[in-house]
């Protein structure tokens, strides 16, 4: 009982805690079918390719002015960024 001869409220009340019973209403998200993939448009797949292409030739001049620069590690990292971005700009024109 508090000061005023209200009783005091349960302790589920309070912090919000219910019972299991009470869960039931809550959906399962494994139920419920993922939304289908939706590929890109084609004109967005050749953008999005052809900005990889310029973006790629740029790493590759980095690394190629590197290399006959004698800066041996950037020559290299160049070199792998054109290639990593010239893949994923082929997987995005590719698979969309």
């Amino acid at each position: 009982m508090t000061d005023d001869g209200a009783e005091a409220p349960e302790t589920a009340d309070l912090t919000g805690v219910r019972e299991p019973d009470d869960l039931t209403e809550l959906a399962d998200p494994a139920s419920e079918p993922a939304p289908a993939r939706e590929g890109r448009p084609l004109i967005e797949r050749i953008g999005l390719a052809a900005i990889a292409l310029g973006i790629g030739a740029m790493f590759g001049g980095v690394g190629y002015a590197a290399w006959l620069g004698g800066e041996l590690f950037l020559a290299v990292i160049g070199g792998i960024s054109c290639v990593m971005t010239l893949w994923v700009g082929g997987l995005t024109l590719i698979r969309g």
